[in-house]
């Protein structure tokens, strides 16, 4: 029989990883194209040889994903395959309806197909959508565990924008790190502050390869997700974080809501910035969709490096991209602190250039706050030249990187932090202690 034909439909991340363990090297498939979204610029690539195995001597092209239609005609598409995150349901239901009226089947491979093993314990950190506070999470996991004596060592969901070859594996203890492999501003948000803890972080494009390479370092794996995507590895323990500010979203979001029902614990984050109703609402939906699931209530402490700066001062606030582009959020962390400490935010949109003002465009919910896009260096001065453009005293960084590592701008930069504190239900202290409990033979023997 003929290979059946299939696209992959992704956002440089889990498109490539279930390419990987489910169709590399695999006779009865053969991929034609991924597909690419959500992601400024990353499309007009491949997917290269070196990665893509002997079935694929050419590599794979990746095209843009408004070109599905057409794919599936001229090559005689059989199926299509979803394989990215931080979509509505909604959203879910056009790619299917698209795929399906170009003719082909329309498919998502599941946990069982994707998730590998590991020799090592693995606590997971997952969200139902991106910006609900998942990285606060995680650093609060490490520390619990590094206070108990164990190596930790997170390994990163993947964020597939620049040289797939040499991102293959990528390994960062140091700054210069990230310099080494012109990491995106993305990127460094969800590295950075692991770096700052004195801890090596894994990512990449081949997680097998990247597996067996943590696991040499590490006692326990911590599994960080990005947007709302569930791990690549099978969890000991997985908690789940939820977002105050959206509710609905627990349960109206794929994979969100997978993450929902997958979760041994849910936090529901930011309640001291959203009515009760909200949280009820969350907490209803958690009791419905996952009775099991153990719920903690917790708040988002959100401080400044230098609150002087910012009181009775004009603000430009710079927020973590994908929080505000397709997580949905209309602002994040460094609007909250800009407010807390009585700046006034100064509107950046009538002086937002090139794909800032793009992002305005494809993302209209967004408040008043600069998305931190910069993929490319191109990108990078576009924000650069937004910030110099905004008339404000001060910028505010939302973002969990050193921002005036990244942009040469006129302004000073206030560094926002935030730090997760559960107020109501098991500590994360206690669901880490719970993970221990049930990982007890595997972390004997691993250690030993």
């Amino acid at each position: 029989m003929a290979p059946r034909k299939v696209v992959i439909m992704g956002a440089g991340g889990r498109d490539f990883h279930n390419f990987n363990v489910v169709f590399r090297d695999n006779p009865e498939y053969r991929v034609v194209a991924f597909t690419a979204a959500q992601i400024p610029g990353i499309e007009g690539r491949r997917y290269p040889p070196e990665l893509a195995g002997h079935l694929y001597p050419h590599g794979i092209p990746i095209v843009p994903e408004e070109e599905l239609a057409k794919i599936v005609a001229r090559e005689g598409v059989d199926e299509v395959v979803l394989a990215y995150s931080d979509l509505l349901y909604d959203d879910v239901g056009h790619k299917l309806s698209a795929a399906l009226a170009a003719g082909a089947s329309f498919k998502i491979l599941g946990p069982r197909e994707t998730m590998l093993e590991s020799a090592k314990p693995v606590i997971a950190v997952t969200a139902v959508r991106t910006g609900a506070g998942k990285s606060s999470v995680s650093r609060q996991v490490v520390r619990a565990l590094i206070k108990k004596g164990y190596r930790v060592v997170p390994v990163r969901h993947p964020m597939a924008y620049g040289d797939l070859v040499k991102m293959a594996v990528q390994r960062f203890a140091t700054y210069e790190d990230l310099d080494k492999y012109n990491v995106t501003i993305e990127e460094r948000e969800e590295y950075e502050h692991y770096l700052d803890m004195g801890l090596i972080v894994y990512a990449g494009i081949d997680y097998g390869e990247i597996l067996r390479r943590a696991e040499m370092e590490a006692d326990v794996i911590l599994w960080d997700g990005g947007n709302n995507d569930w791990p690549f590895y099978v969890p000991d323990y997985m908690i789940t974080v939820a977002d105050a500010m959206r509710p609905g979203h627990e349960i109206g979001s794929f994979p969100g809501e997978v993450n929902l029902r997958m979760a041994d614990a849910v936090i529901i984050n930011k309640i001291d910035q959203a009515p009760r109703e909200n949280v009820e609402k969350i907490r209803e939906n958690v009791r419905k969709y996952n009775p099991n699931a153990d719920i903690s209530l917790a708040v988002s402490e959100v401080t400044v490096d230098n609150p002087k700066l910012l009181e009775g001062k004009r603000a430009v606030v710079v927020e973590d991209s994908p929080t505000v582009t397709h997580g949905g959020a209309p602002y994040g962390a460094g609007y909250v602190a800009a407010k807390k400490y009585g700046a006034e935010i100064v509107d950046p949109r009538p002086y937002a250039k090139g794909i800032i003002a793009e992002m305005y465009k494809e993302y209209p919910h967004m408040a008043e706050v600069v998305p931190s896009t910069g993929y490319s260096p191109e990108q990078i001065r576009d924000l650069e030249e937004t910030l110099k453009s905004v008339p404000a005293d001060v910028i505010v960084a939302g973002t969990p990187i050193k921002l005036a590592r990244i942009v040469n701008v006129d302004k000073p930069i206030v560094q926002v932090r935030f730090e997760v504190k559960v107020v109501e239900g098991k500590t994360i202290e206690e669901m880490v202690d719970e993970f221990l409990e049930r990982a007890a033979a595997r972390l004997h023997f691993s250690r030993h």
